[in-house]
């Protein structure tokens, strides 16, 4: 392999059974993911994590935290700063419930996986330290869905600080893929006081690296990533500090990324609209190129 992309074995056979129309696709279930950034002398840094080998989705491949839509979040009343719910509606594509709770999940997220809340007691603050055992009693009751985030907000009466994110992009797992998602990436800044940690049991490793640095190790075949991982971070590299990133969220498109497969002089060509370097051939005897 060239470079870093994860690509899974089985794709050749269901493109093909895809192609065939002997495979149905799955319905995409929504979901959310975070890229953190934060400044350093070499430019902004984000925070990814490695997934760990055994996971039977992308295992050993890095990136950034994120999850399912909890649809609990839905229309549970949340305390909210930042722009309105319908003005997430209009910029996320959705309605104003589904809104709410793909915002809810980002924010989730990358307490779940990162120890990193974006909620404050107000409408301008955050937490602090979010590492005490109390904390953490929560956190684990949210990995396991014994309680929904509006509810961990509601309990510990935080507000959800929806201007700390911007919306990047978003992708949409192939119809060929047997676990699907429609995934909304964002951008945030770590707020000042909190930390980092490795509070996901899906990864075995944590770093903080410059998008730089990390698509120069998916091109050397050091890192492992999925398609849309590499692309936000090539994304992200035009970027002196994380201010500048978040700014230049809002006027981002969010029209959805979704891998084609088609055939082509005996040939599936697998591709990425507007991403040509994922691009695959695959010959119908079932090698890669």
């Amino acid at each position: 392999m060239a470079n870093g992309q994860w690509y899974p074995p089985e794709w050749p056979d269901r493109i093909r059974a895809l192609a065939a129309g002997t495979l149905t696709p799955v319905t995409p279930k929504r979901a959310a993911t975070v890229m953190l950034l934060k400044d350093t002398g070499s430019g902004p840094a984000v925070h990814m994590l490695r997934r760990r080998a055994s996971m039977a989705f992308a295992g050993g491949a890095y990136a950034y935290p994120g999850g399912g839509v909890d649809p609990r979040d839905d229309d549970h009343h949340v305390r909210w700063a930042g722009p309105t719910r319908a003005w997430w509606a209009g910029r996320l594509g959705v309605d104003e419930t589904a809104a709410q709770a793909i915002v809810c999940a980002a924010v989730r997220e990358t307490y779940e996986e990162a120890g990193v809340l974006l909620a404050g007691p107000a409408a301008d603050s955050v937490v602090g330290d979010t590492t005490g055992a109390d904390w953490e009693a929560d956190r684990a009751a949210l990995v396991a869905r014994d309680l929904s985030f509006a509810e961990f907000l509601d309990r510990r009466g935080l507000v959800l600080r929806s201007d700390l994110l911007g919306a990047w992009t978003r992708w949409i797992t192939p119809e060929f893929e047997a676990r699907r998602y429609d995934t909304w990436f964002f951008v945030a800044a770590l707020p000042e006081g909190q930390r980092t940690r490795n509070a996901s049991t899906e990864a075995d490793r944590t770093v903080w690296i410059t998008p730089g640095e990390a698509a120069a190790g998916y091109d050397k075949g050091e890192l492992l990533m999925m398609p849309p991982t590499i692309a936000t971070l090539r994304q992200l590299t035009a970027y002196e500090t994380a201010a500048r990133a978040l700014d230049a969220a809002p006027g981002r498109d969010l029209t959805p990324v979704l891998a084609t497969a088609r055939l082509v002089d005996g040939e599936l060509v697998l591709s990425w609209p507007g991403h040509d370097e994922f691009t695959k051939h695959i010959p119908t005897g079932g090698a890669t190129a």
